[in-house]
């Protein structure tokens, strides 16, 4: 990646990572994305499911949003998407941190009204999500097409940070050796798939859906 003066890492620098693979590792591995704009004079950060298709981010939701509206309008936004690994204690509070993978993205978000590409990238939506749905769930249809708005994001601008491993202790610290230090590892675990109330009886959980945990 080539940072701009906004996609620069400045505190903590040298937890930036500048190859791109490491994006899309990031994006790939996140469920939730933050699209922060400003909406009415007011800023507002929209946690939502996103999906990936190369070096394009594609968002969706209703056409009556006004928060999607107000995103597809030409203004500049900001996308913001954090894999937490860790909880990081140190010997002194000051140093306490976290292990962390996050990615931010600067740029506008474009409205897709091409079908082909405005199901593309639902398609991308789903499957991040909820791999192997998209050939198993019924598709979108004409009338739930025209009320979903589809956004797609250019990754041109984007900055990484990652950290890993154990407390930075101050050496004065670490020779009074007073409180334990150490870090405590995190992970996203599933659990076992539950069938809707609904379900007809005879249905076996899909191995799609098994497989979720194996992510």
């Amino acid at each position: 990646m080539s940072p701009t003066e906004r996609s620069t890492v400045r505190r903590g620098a040298k937890r930036a990572v500048a190859d791109r693979a490491q994006l899309h590792a990031v994006l790939d591995a996140g469920y939730v994305c933050h699209l922060s704009t400003v909406v009415r004079g007011a800023p507002l950060v929209l946690p939502t499911g996103y999906g990936r298709v190369d070096d394009t981010l594609y968002l969706h939701g209703s056409t009556g949003a006004l928060s999607l509206r107000t995103a597809a309008s030409g203004v500049e936004v900001c996308l913001a998407v954090t894999v937490l690994d860790g909880l990081v204690y140190a010997r002194s509070v000051f140093h306490h941190s976290m292990n962390y993978r996050s990615a931010v993205v600067h740029g506008t978000a474009v409205p897709v009204t091409d079908e082909a590409e405005k199901l593309a990238g639902l398609r991308a939506i789903t499957e991040h999500l909820t791999p192997g749905s998209w050939d198993h769930a019924r598709q979108p249809s004409r009338k739930e097409l025209a009320a979903t708005a589809v956004l797609a994001v250019d990754l041109a601008e984007a900055a990484v940070k990652v950290r890993a491993g154990g407390p930075v202790d101050d050496e004065d610290d670490v020779a009074a050796d007073r409180a334990w230090a150490g870090h405590v590892p995190l992970a996203l675990v599933a659990g076992e798939p539950v069938p809707a109330a609904d379900l007809s009886p005879g249905w076996v959980v899909p191995s799609h859906v098994t497989r979720v945990a194996d992510r």
